[in-house]
């Protein structure tokens, strides 16, 4: 069979486009590596970000917040087409059912997060990535979305240099899927780092496939690091929202003495580079592994309602936030570089479009502002859906003749492996950077990829290629920091 689309990766972006897809008629595959509630999308927890209240805010204030964050790198056609565009997606967002907060009146609560000068961000309480997610898969099922969980994209299908499908693989099998376009929405890349917010499942596959196909990537130096995991050794990774701040929580460094009035005039709400190295900077000179997030003094019975789900998760470790300060670490959060891509989602390759994390459209230069990325899933995914609706147009594939190659599939895990390649980025390429340690770094990830194909040659499972891809991807870090010699956002060399 022969799709209109094929999607890869099941969160925001992906569902998205394929609801668009399939309301304009056409035969729409979605491909997810896991489950659909196992992405990026469904943890996020902070909010959408458009201006919503014209009296105090403006689509110029957006504009200048964003490319204040992302320190003046920031496609600025792709920033002003996003903050005038945004407000209309929170509309769609509520027609698709997803139900954000609202005030007695009715109409929608907002929040500030760092790096925001008004409050325009709109929340589901604190599980604001959940309630989308569930939203748009209540609607798939609805529209009977022809969905593939469990199916992990590892190669797309090349003729001439052109795109016309994914291979899959399904359990033990290689499998290819054939289509008029691919659209990658495999998200970011987290997992290539010892301490991260994301699954486990976000190990740059997106990048890493789009690069084996020759497709230009951008921006790969701006890794951003979220300040506020909660630190809680051998627990799933658990990030604690910014919106805590907005709402007036206070960092406090190992003396319980507030901080960030020493790194930046907004203090706790400064963009999120800042306030990772600010905390950085605390815990090197404390000797500690983490700080506090202090929200004692908010009021207690608002606190409880307006983050639920984190106080519910910190009472089970036996943190109540009502009282007891929180320790948290910044961790490895999200990709602002990525494929590189047109306003309209175009790669350089032809029959190829990338959307949401795992693009790069250059709205969020060299540093994201928060709760800019799924507006950005949303604005850019409908350009993406319009671009490809005129590419399919009058575009024909015919299945290859595919010559699979041998392989044996194992069960065996190399988590040493992976391990030892997430200790080298964080260590190296992480929060603050020395030239001198990324040559060190690109020389030992280098000597990594032999050893990975020494050890796993002929072999293959989900984990092997997971491996070889955040290797990929760790190099193009890493290459890109070498090559970016001043600081720029969350690119910071010392």
């Amino acid at each position: 069979m022969i799709y209109d689309f094929i999607v890869v990766g099941g969160g925001i972006s992906g569902l998205y486009f394929a609801i668009n897809s399939i309301k304009a008629g056409k035969k729409v595959l979605v491909v997810t590596k896991d489950k659909l509630d196992n992405s990026n999308t469904y943890y996020a927890q902070g909010g959408i970000a458009a201006v919503l209240d014209r009296k105090k805010d403006s689509r110029m204030k957006h504009y200048k917040d964003t490319v204040s964050a992302g320190s003046n790198v920031n496609k600025k056609s792709a920033v002003l087409y996003q903050v005038k565009n945004a407000p209309k997606f929170i509309k769609e967002l509520l027609s698709l059912g997803v139900h954000f907060d609202k005030d007695d009146l009715g109409k929608l609560r907002l929040t500030k997060e760092g790096g925001h000068s008004e409050r325009r961000i709109a929340f589901s309480k604190d599980i604001t990535g959940q309630e989308i997610q569930e939203a748009l898969i209540k609607k798939v099922n609805k529209i009977n979305l022809k969905i593939k969980e469990k199916s992990f994209a590892i190669d797309l299908i090349m003729d001439r240099r052109v795109c016309k499908g994914v291979m899959c693989l399904e359990g033990k099998e290689l499998i290819p899927y054939y289509a008029k376009a691919v659209v990658l929405a495999t998200g970011g890349a987290a997992e290539i780092y010892e301490n991260s917010t994301n699954p486990e499942i976000s190990t740059g596959d997106g990048f890493a496939i789009a690069k084996r196909a020759r497709a230009k990537l951008n921006n790969m130096e701006f890794v951003q690091f979220h300040p506020t995991k909660l630190y809680m050794p051998r627990t799933r990774p658990f990030l604690i929202t910014e919106a805590l701040r907005g709402e007036g929580a206070i960092l406090r460094n190992k003396n319980k003495v507030a901080f960030m009035k020493k790194y930046h005039d907004l203090k706790d709400l400064a963009p999120r580079d800042i306030v990772s190295r600010a905390i950085f900077n605390e815990m090197k000179h404390d000797g500690g592994a983490f700080v506090y997030l202090d929200a004692t003094h908010i009021e207690k019975k608002f606190l409880i309602k307006r983050f639920p789900n984190i106080n519910r998760q910190l009472r089970e470790y036996g943190i109540d936030m009502t009282k007891d300060l929180i320790p948290v670490t910044p961790a490895a959060h999200y990709m602002c570089g990525g494929v590189k891509i047109s306003l309209s989602g175009k790669t350089s390759v032809k029959g190829l479009y990338a959307i949401g994390e795992v693009s790069c459209s250059g709205i969020h230069g060299g540093n994201r502002l928060a709760s800019n990325s799924m507006m950005e899933s949303m604005v850019f995914g409908k350009r993406a859906f319009n671009s490809a609706m005129r590419f399919i147009k009058y575009r024909r594939v015919k299945p290859n003749k595919l010559k699979i190659p041998k392989y044996t599939y194992v069960n065996k895990q190399y988590k040493e492996i992976r391990q030892k390649l997430q200790k080298i980025m964080w260590e190296s390429v992480g929060i603050i950077r020395h030239e001198d340690e990324l040559w060190k770094a690109l020389n030992n990830v280098n000597q990594l990829d032999l050893d990975i194909k020494l050890i796993t040659k002929n072999k293959i499972n989900q984990d092997i290629i997971e491996i070889r891809n955040m290797v990929i991807v760790s190099k193009e870090i890493i290459r890109a920091a070498i090559k970016r010699k001043k600081s720029v956002g969350c690119h910071y060399i010392e």
